[in-house]
């Protein structure tokens, strides 16, 4: 069989980070290939190409459909993709991450199966919403308070500033039309940073299952970094958009949080905090091998791959069993 024509899988390291990306980019109706390293989309209108190692999300909308070559791109890229409902939020795969170290999962891990060091990363993240007051000595429940009264303050001061009426947070993941008109701009807002701040778990390298606030879900680590970021920009863009009513409240959010999120960069915060919260102060100068495997050892923790350990023991062996032939293990 002839090889198919493409272009060689681009190495990790040629590839732009996940903070210098654009933020996410929405399609809807229309037709998702690939020409060389970019991502063509195709309507009524005409074809648009988007350069797919700039890209961080790709959101597909209803009467979206992409073929198998831009899937390959996509996941050679290490693009987020979301399949989306007209108003809903439903994740279904993603791509590679942009790194082949697995240190920042086995430390999300190591921390999130300790007790005393989840609160502890808890605690900081908490700490990150109240800089000016300490936290180390507070327990869950108090901060789960601290931060239930920050959100509540949160949308009084939007609903103050804004003139719109605001009774509670009401919506239903499987009806956007239940909610008034800041509740739909909330979802769609948050829908968007769920998917910004997804990508950058996946492109680090991370579990967005392993969360430390959140759990039992499989974006409970997504909720986490997120809750970090929605009083600056998703809950005061929701109430703006609501009181200027547009006719489609769903996409004027997606585009208002997509120029938010590139002019706040939020992209380059979420690197800079998901790894202060697993490294700690070593965030900063901790660099990780992108392609190397190693054994993991009881004893000395790792040991070098691709070596042929035993050589030492089958030779013993071949004193004994005379006749036994090729030791397993044994290349000579």
């Amino acid at each position: 069989m002839k090889k198919i024509p493409g272009i060689k899988k681009p190495d990790l390291h040629s590839l732009p980070q996940i903070k210098e990306r654009i933020s996410f980019l929405y399609v809807e109706r229309c037709i998702i290939n690939r020409k060389d390293g970019a991502i063509t989309v195709t309507d009524v209108r005409g074809t648009v190409h988007v350069p797919a190692a700039s890209l961080s999300v790709l959101m597909l909308g209803p009467g979206t459909n992409i073929t198998h070559r831009a899937m390959e791109l996509v996941s050679n890229t290490g693009i987020n993709v979301i399949w989306m409902g007209e108003y809903g939020v439903k994740y279904y795969a993603h791509g590679y991450p942009l790194t082949n170290s697995s240190r920042l999962l086995m430390r999300q891990a190591e921390l999130v199966t300790n007790t005393r060091s989840r609160i502890a990363v808890a605690r900081q993240m908490y700490q990150m919403r109240f800089p000016n007051e300490d936290v180390s000595n507070l327990t869950m429940q108090q901060l789960r308070g601290r931060e239930g009264a920050r959100v509540r303050s949160a949308y009084r001061r939007a609903s103050q500033e804004t003139g719109v009426p605001w009774t509670g947070r009401v919506y239903d993941p499987d009806n956007f039309h239940i909610g008034d008109d800041a509740n739909k701009a909330l979802s769609a807002g948050h829908a968007c940073l769920y998917g910004v701040v997804h990508s950058v778990i996946v492109a680090l390298g991370c579990s967005p299952g392993l969360g430390f606030i959140h759990t039992g879900h499989a974006l409970s680590f997504v909720y986490d970094i997120a809750d970090l970021y929605k009083a600056q920009v998703t809950i005061p863009i929701a109430f703006q958009i609501a009181s200027e009513k547009p006719d489609d409240i769903g996409s004027v959010t997606r585009h208002r949080v997509r120029d938010a999120i590139a002019s706040s960069r939020i992209l380059e915060q979420c690197v800079k905090d998901i790894r202060l919260l697993l490294l700690g102060e070593d965030a900063e100068e901790e660099e990780f091998d992108i392609n190397i495997i190693h054994l993991w050892d009881d004893k000395k923790g790792t040991v070098p791959n691709a070596v042929s350990y035993g050589k030492e023991f089958d030779e013993s062996e071949e004193e004994l069993v005379e006749g036994y032939g090729r030791i397993l293990g044994d290349e000579s």
